[in-house]
């Protein structure tokens, strides 16, 4: 695929997503009534489900390929186009009154629909990643300004070949203030770029508008870097009427995609396992309760999301009063927790009944540890970034919880923060995936805490 050709490119992924899309829904069929052979109510949703996709579709744009390739990014903003697509889908069948339809064959057929798509897309990122690499499908780019910057710039598109850029020219501030504009301007477009950089820490307000309106005439993307470097990581560019306004705030700013998603999950997941562990819930009740005296269920206040207290709910893992001399945190060889216990605390068993708590939306599957509130006070004093966490629901399980398990002292706390911190960055379905697996493994392997 030459450079040319590469604007064909997003209608070329149109054209096949939409096939992709029948493919699903026929082969469901097939699936379900045991013939490709449609009934006038499926013929009638086979077509209804084509026209509704082709227009969310265009307006969301699920289609197209941006640079840098990034296959999650891509994949999650599919995934959205899908949700839309299926509220829609949904809406009509209830306005329609089409209640003839297979509700198994709707799943089966966005189930499969999905998972080619995550196939299509992994072979077109490794088509083109491959491509580009070889020097092929680049874009000549123009870079302006700030020397320092510029560097930086020129140094992550070398050690990322598959972005695809070639690097035409390169102006500095200086050449800008000793040459005239007009030459200027005609020395930019003897290039020919298909992008320009203009990389500034201070640059003429009219030399930048001047550049963005050649842009506009002579079809050049205009891309703006700044030397901006913040510590905050929580900013987005928002546009108040005419005016983009940098927000930056205090908190992460969790989509409502991630929002729906993780609590879709969370309720699929958390159902699953109450429904199909019954016999396992059964089993460690009896042991728990026969091995020690006391309750099986053992239950605790923490700090939820936003700082509201809630229950968390475990098989009791200590002997009863374990606590009479005030909160602490369990260590190796700690005396009160029984021997059951310490088996179930390396194996993560006690922590099942929390899936009662993720039902309730007290908690979700992957999320920060919840604290009490006398440890959340000593953390805060020496790591005050923790209060962060609290804009999260907590979680069964973490990426801090799989490195450490239960923190020893308040060190091991703050450095499991320091994990959690790092997620808050990440929050996608493929790292809580992820977080789960490694979560697994370390139950199997005994290695809790």
């Amino acid at each position: 695929m030459s450079a040319r050709y590469s604007k064909h490119l997003p209608n070329i992924v149109f054209i096949f997503d939409l096939l992709l899309l029948n493919v699903a829904l026929i082969n469901s069929h097939l699936l379900i009534f045991n013939t490709y052979k449609l009934q006038n109510a499926s013929a009638i949703f086979l077509l209804l489900v084509n026209f509704s996709w082709i227009i969310v579709s265009l307006v969301s744009k699920s289609y197209v390929i941006k640079r840098p390739l990034v296959l999650r990014e891509n994949i999650n903003a599919f995934l959205l186009t899908l949700i839309y697509h299926l509220l829609l889908i949904f809406s009509i069948i209830y306005f329609l009154k089409i209640y003839d339809i297979s509700r198994s064959g709707v799943i089966i057929s966005y189930s499969l629909f999905f998972l080619l798509i995550v196939v299509q897309r992994s072979l077109l990122f490794f088509a083109l990643d491959y491509y580009r690499k070889k020097g092929y499908n680049h874009r000549q780019i123009l870079i302006i300004g700030d020397e320092n910057i510029s560097a930086r710039l020129v140094k992550s598109f070398s050690q990322h070949p598959e972005y695809g850029y070639d690097l035409a020219d390169f102006i500095s501030e200086d050449e800008i203030s000793l040459t005239n504009e007009e030459i200027l301007i005609d020395n930019i477009l003897s290039k020919k770029p298909d992008e320009i950089f203009i990389c500034y820490k201070q640059m003429n307000t009219e030399l930048l508008k001047r550049l963005i309106r050649v842009g506009d005439e002579n079809f050049i993307k205009i891309k703006v870097v700044s030397d901006l470097i913040l510590s905050n990581n929580y900013a987005q560019l928002v546009n108040y009427d005419n005016l983009p306004v940098l927000h930056i705030t205090s908190h992460p700013e969790i989509s409502l995609k991630i929002r729906f998603l993780k609590r879709s999950f969370d309720i699929v997941f958390a159902s699953l396992v109450m429904v199909s562990g019954v016999p396992i819930f059964i089993l460690l009740y009896l042991v728990t309760k026969l091995t020690s005296k006391g309750p099986a269920f053992f239950r605790q206040e923490r700090i939820g999301r936003n700082g509201k207290p809630f229950h968390i709910y475990k098989f009791r893992s200590m002997f009863i009063n374990a606590e009479k001399f005030g909160p602490q945190l369990s260590k190796d060889n700690d005396p009160r927790i029984t021997k059951w216990g310490l088996i179930m605390r390396k194996t993560r068993l006690d922590e099942l009944p929390q899936f009662w708590n993720v039902l309730k939306g007290e908690m979700s599957v992957v999320g920060p540890r919840p604290e009490r509130q006398h440890f959340i006070e000593k953390i805060v004093e020496q790591t005050p970034n923790y209060k962060k966490l609290l804009r999260l629901k907590p979680g069964l399980t973490s990426i801090g919880q799989v490195h450490y398990g239960y923190a020893e002292n308040v060190d091991q706390m703050r450095e499991r923060v320091r994990y959690d911190m790092l997620y808050l960055q990440n929050i996608t379905l493929n790292s809580d995936l992820d977080i789960i697996y490694r979560t697994v493994k370390v139950m199997i392997q005994r290695k809790g805490k």
